[in-house]
């Protein structure tokens, strides 16, 4: 489902709070992951809540962006959303995939593709 003014679409509540501070608040984008968890992001892997709150961070600092999810399809514990995201960096906009693991209400493991 395409989202527009008149569609929005229904994300899971951890990836909701994921998306909402997204490009603001790196802690909160860490809370949002298990203790454990794992994102994969430009080939490399970041291990357990304080790596990801670093990369949240070195990712704001270094691209101003926005990200809009656009689709989502939920299957069980994985959601898949396909997001624009709009900043200062070359190419911009791009639309991305994000593979989403969820795991007692929170991510589990995260994985952003173009």
């Amino acid at each position: 489902m395409r989202t527009n003014k008149d569609t929005p679409i229904s994300l899971p509540p951890a990836i909701a709070a994921y998306f909402a501070a997204d490009s603001r608040d790196a802690d909160r984008v860490a809370w949002c992951f298990t203790e454990t968890a794992i994102v994969i992001d430009e080939r490399r892997e970041y291990h357990g809540r304080a790596a990801i709150a670093r990369w949240k961070a070195e990712a704001t600092a270094r691209y101003h962006y926005t990200s809009e999810p656009l689709t989502v399809d939920v299957s069980g514990g994985e959601a898949t959303v396909n997001a624009r995201v709009t900043g200062d960096f070359p190419g911009s906009p791009v639309e991305l995939r994000y593979r989403f693991s969820l795991e007692d209400e929170r991510i589990a493991k995260l994985e952003i593709t173009s």
